[in-house]
């Protein structure tokens, strides 16, 4: 049997996650998974992978007064940022 995991320990999973520089998309889903189970919000860790393929966020970047546009290398679906 597993053992389980409280809130905080979940958020402390979630933030050494993102410390490292390199994920797969497997991986990327479970700790989505993990956020999503806790509630857990990503905040700025949103802008590091793509919403639709998961996987790195890397490609081209667009910026306007508003918006951060970054198209993915890899699926091609436009990710989208409001600038605070």
């Amino acid at each position: 049997m597993k053992p389980k995991l409280s809130k905080p320990e979940a958020q402390a999973k979630i933030e050494e996650f993102f410390k490292k520089d390199t994920f797969t998309p497997k991986q990327l889903k479970k700790i989505k998974r993990l956020a999503m189970k806790f509630k857990i919000k990503l905040k700025s860790y949103r802008k590091k992978f793509c919403k639709s393929c998961l996987s790195q966020l890397k490609g081209k970047a667009r910026i306007t007064k508003t918006h951060k546009s970054i198209i993915c290398q890899i699926c091609g679906y436009k990710n989208k940022f409001r600038l605070a």
